[in-house]
């Protein structure tokens, strides 16, 4: 059996077992990058980077206690709950993120789930940052079905909702709700044709299994998300991870590569934790199949990178910015009317 090998089902899609998965995680680093390397050039141009902004449209107060967040209103931290934004400053923030080059907008409100009195203007967020040419993305915590088809209705093209870390981690690190709700939510965002942006967080005290295990998880679904967001953990003063211990950088990238290659047409997005990264090391996650970054000063309520560092960077690299809807499956052509065409999916290559 080579290190690439998996179990397949009927329809010839693979399916990663965890010791399958393992194996490409511990390849020797060098050969690691160079399949994830191949992988990625088989789907995506390697020097395209899809450009994503984050804006909290509710900040703070949020019911969950999730160990990492400073948004829970369990943890002492110091942020204070505010109101859902109004629907013309986020389109007013909408534009200037896509004057500077960002062509999908994700907003983010800290609730358990949205409530209906909300929803009407959640809607119309979507509906004006579409009519901005951009792509829309929502994360809202847990969604019904119902919502999920609301949010569909009115044009969203993406919902964020991470799981986090491993199963058998989940619950050392949120207890308010579980893995399995987790799952149920992006089963209903997949049912009404969102397309799905789900990933993790390292650096909450798992293990190099438990990172691979979230990825077999997220490998494993009815369809491979879209857009697999891997963040490095931001301490944050008050929650109960502000002391973890910080990731390795090599394991950084190696579950980035391991991400490309069990994923192949999924963007891989370098999100959270990028100020803590040197240009070298963020050079070695776009060689290892990330294709995907947000751009602006701040993730929600963390730092993020300098728009002139990151637009310094990607110029010394020669990276230039995706276009909207740019690398769409081609199963989903209703989508791709003013899209390029995509590059002709190939098979993960075997290393012998």
């Amino acid at each position: 059996m080579s290190h690439l090998d998996a179990v397949t089902d009927h329809a010839t899609r693979r399916v990663w077992t965890a010791e399958a998965a393992r194996a490409v995680f511990d390849m020797p680093f060098m050969d690691l990058l160079f399949q994830a390397q191949t992988v990625h050039r088989a789907n995506f141009d390697p020097n395209r980077i899809q450009l994503s902004r984050l804006l909290s449209i509710k900040t703070g107060g949020c019911p969950e206690d999730c160990g990492y967040c400073s948004q829970s209103a369990r943890h002492g931290s110091t942020l204070s709950a505010s109101k859902l934004l109004e629907v013309e400053r986020v389109l007013t923030e909408a534009r200037k993120a896509r004057d500077a080059g960002a062509t999908r907008y994700c907003m983010g409100a800290a609730w358990r789930s949205p409530k209906a009195r909300d929803m009407d203007q959640v809607v119309a967020m979507i509906e004006g940052v579409k009519a901005l040419g951009m792509e829309t993305c929502m994360t809202l915590g847990m969604l019904d079905g119902d919502q999920a088809r609301r949010l569909k209705q009115a044009g969203l093209d993406y919902y964020n909702h991470n799981i986090d870390t491993s199963e058998r981690h989940y619950a050392n690190v949120i207890t308010t709700r579980t893995f399995a709700d987790r799952l149920d939510t992006l089963a209903h965002v997949r049912d009404s044709g969102i397309k799905v942006c789900s990933g993790g967080i390292l650096g909450l005290g798992e293990g190099q299994q438990d990172r691979v295990d979230m990825l077999v998880t997220l490998a494993n679904l009815p369809e491979p998300p879209e857009s697999v967001p891997i963040n490095m953990l931001i301490p944050i003063p008050g929650t109960p991870l502000a002391d973890a211990q910080p990731v390795d950088p090599i394991d950084f990238v190696r579950t980035i590569a391991t991400a490309r290659i069990m994923m192949p047409t999924s963007h891989v997005r370098l999100s959270a934790g990028r100020t803590d990264m040197t240009d070298e090391m963020q050079a070695l996650c776009f060689l290892a199949g990330a294709n995907s970054i947000f751009v602006g000063d701040t993730l929600l309520t963390a730092d993020n990178p300098a728009e002139d560092r990151d637009m310094a960077l990607l110029a010394r690299l020669g990276m230039q910015p995706m276009v909207a809807h740019e690398h769409l499956p081609a199963d989903r052509a209703d989508d791709r009317d003013h899209a390029p065409a995509p590059r002709a999916e190939m098979p993960v290559p075997i290393l012998r």
